[in-house]
């Protein structure tokens, strides 16, 4: 069982210095480095400063590191020292602090250069790589966690346990969609031995409760335009707003002001079309994604939002979601790459008949760890 980071040292000093009964918060203590094959995990929405937290373990090590060799024995399980620090990042976010250098240590108010301990990977072979090549190093700072393989928890288990290496994850364990990011999430939070939960302001210009969820939404001509549910689940998105219907951006949301239109659609609509689709019966799910194609006002979808909230306050923001467009080819990867109900066979000739955007579907798929080639139509 995980434990919640909850330290009462600071509330029992201010006690014994006499201070009167109030609330004392918990203290922002130097780390540690001397408990061997911890697995800590960061919790918390895009923005709430998971990766920032762990740059403040970077600079602890620095500190560390200039202690007297009797503190090596105490921070070392063998030949790895828990003071020696290294930066993993996915190679799906190098698009991300473009401006930054290479082997920068970045987040959203800065960056910490690593010299030779940082490196991109793409799965966890990629990871055991890294610690085959570094012997002396305690402890791994892994960067979204949750967009490499499922294979990658006992990865981690297995060298903690064996070797004493520590590891970090500033990472999403939920998603846009406000559930379990991935297999990848619910297996390091399964293996984690430590949990430190962080928040956010929600970042809706209104409203300044903690922020608990990740927002995501395309910027169209000047409109915010929320994702819908059946978005692609891994879209990479940069810290700078920016407009157009390729580029998402992500916000720090509370649960008022996150808003996630279309998921009744998806399962009650998208979702059965699909699978009567995998029985042979195709013509359902084909006339839907043309009108979401060309002819949205005529899709199921378009109706469904009308009658789910049309007359709400904010219900322009849900209708702002249909905007993005390109969400006939979001609707057929959903059921294709997440849900397993379409074949690729099936994919390919809807998307040649329909003559849907191929570069975003290649782009997407690819980062979704779905790759298909669309070179020439199936026939079925």
């Amino acid at each position: 069982m995980p434990h919640i980071e909850t330290d009462r040292m600071g509330e029992d000093f201010l006690k014994s210095l006499g201070f009167p009964t109030l609330s004392v918060h918990d203290t922002f203590t130097h780390f540690d480095f001397k408990t061997p094959g911890r697995r800590v995990l960061l919790i918390g929405p895009m923005g709430s400063g998971k990766t920032e937290w762990s740059a403040r373990v970077w600079r602890d090590s620095e500190v560390a590191k200039k202690k007297g060799e009797s503190v090596r024995a105490l921070t070392s399980t063998g030949s790895v020292d828990r003071r020696n620090v290294f930066f993993i990042r996915s190679e799906l976010d190098k698009a991300r602090f473009k401006e930054y250098p290479e082997d920068a240590f970045a987040f959203r108010s800065g960056y910490i250069r690593c010299a030779d301990n940082i490196a991109f990977i793409h799965d966890s072979f990629g990871l055991e790589e890294v610690i085959k090549d570094n012997p002396t190093v305690g402890t791994y700072i892994i960067d979204e966690a949750s967009f490499f393989d499922e294979r990658l928890a006992y990865v981690v288990r297995n060298a903690s346990l064996e070797k004493g290496i520590m590891f970090i994850f500033p990472t999403l364990i939920l998603n846009f969609r406000r559930e379990f990011f991935n297999n990848t999430a619910r297996l390091i939070l399964d293996i984690a031995t430590d949990v430190i939960p962080l928040t956010a302001y929600c970042e809706n210009k209104e409203c300044i409760d903690p922020a608990f969820y990740t927002y995501r939404y395309y910027s169209v001509d000047g409109k915010e335009c929320p994702a819908l549910f059946f978005d692609p689940l891994i879209v990479v998105g940069g810290d700078k707003v920016k407009d157009g219907s390729f580029n998402a951006n992500y916000d720090s949301r509370c649960d008022l002001h996150h808003l996630l239109p279309g998921k009744e659609y998806t399962f009650f609509t998208l979702k059965p079309l699909g699978e009567m689709a995998s029985r042979g019966d195709t013509v359902g799910l084909v006339r839907e994604l043309e009108a979401l194609n060309g002819k949205i006002e005529s899709s199921i979808l378009y109706s469904n939002l009308i009658r789910s909230y049309g007359d709400m306050v904010n219900g322009e923001m849900y209708l702002n979601s249909l905007k993005p467009g390109l969400v006939a080819e979001k609707a057929l990867m959903y059921l294709y790459a997440e849900q397993n109900i379409i074949s690729e066979q099936l994919l390919q000739k809807i998307v040649f008949d329909l003559e849907l955007n191929i570069p975003y579907l290649e782009k997407t798929l690819k980062d979704n760890r779905r790759p298909v080639s669309f070179e020439q139509p199936y026939l079925l």
